[in-house]
């Protein structure tokens, strides 16, 4: 394998109830691009898409950097590139980053980091591998194997499905967001309107590519009163502006 490729697995960033839904709602959601992985370099990101393009992987690059440097230093800490693919594609494209990881395990030099981890601090790669590159998953693996901790397939999927549950619940309760919401709205604040919307749709992306509600049902209900009374009191405190004016 080239270098370039080998270099790339170092840069990653770290990632309820069935509802019946209409077929072709199912299906726009899986075509629908989510965010794969965050990169600080558009040169990474481009790598990576180069590798599922080649497997037939359809990828998206969002430059999500700030337009502006506010310090003039240069500092490129909050670059941020986004590499998307399609829901349907999350698992495909996973499953090809572990091969290509698999294949250079061997050509890893015993002063990798990872060697010096507590089987215990290993155990918790595996327990969150969204927030661990391709190439830490697999080598936690087999490190633990050759400690003589059985780690499978199986239980490899485990861990896999009860990340993606936890990760499923909603947030704790927003209660000063929240608060802060119906004093915004009420004085006809666009703060409030954004407070609202944000607590009543922001929803988070799983590392399987799907999208839940990232609060629960009562902090969201109270996102919709507040930005419908935010919408209510934008209008009214407009309307007396502009009689006051005349």
């Amino acid at each position: 394998m080239a270098p370039q490729s080998l270099n790339i697995y170092y840069f990653y960033f770290q990632n309820a109830p069935t509802y019946s839904v209409p077929l072709a709602q199912i299906q726009m959601t899986e075509n629908t691009f989510s965010i794969f992985k965050r990169f600080k370099t558009a040169e990474q990101a481009k790598e990576l898409a180069s590798v599922l393009k080649n497997n037939d992987i359809e990828t998206q690059i969002i430059n999500n950097s700030p337009p502006v440097d506010i310090t003039f230093s240069g500092n490129t800490l909050q670059n941020e590139f986004q590499l998307k693919i399609k829901q349907i594609d999350f698992e495909k494209a996973t499953l090809i980053l572990e091969d290509e990881a698999e294949t250079i395990l061997d050509e890893i030099d015993k002063t990798h980091y990872l060697f010096d981890f507590t089987n215990e601090e290993l155990y918790d790669i595996l327990i969150k591998p969204d927030e661990w590159g391709a190439i830490d998953r697999k080598l936690a693996q087999k490190i633990l194997n050759d400690r003589g901790k059985s780690v499978d397939d199986d239980l490899i999927s485990s861990l896999k499905k009860q990340r993606i549950e936890d990760l499923s619940k909603p947030e704790e309760s927003q209660k000063t967001w929240i608060y802060m919401g119906y004093f915004t709205a009420v004085i006809g604040g666009l703060i409030g309107l954004f407070i609202g919307w944000h607590l009543l749709s922001f929803k988070k992306t799983l590392p399987n590519g799907e999208k839940v509600y990232a609060y629960n049902n009562n902090d969201r209900k109270q996102g919709r009163k507040i930005l419908y009374i935010g919408i209510i009191c934008f209008i009214f405190w407009t309307i007396i502006q502009v009689l006051i004016e005349f």
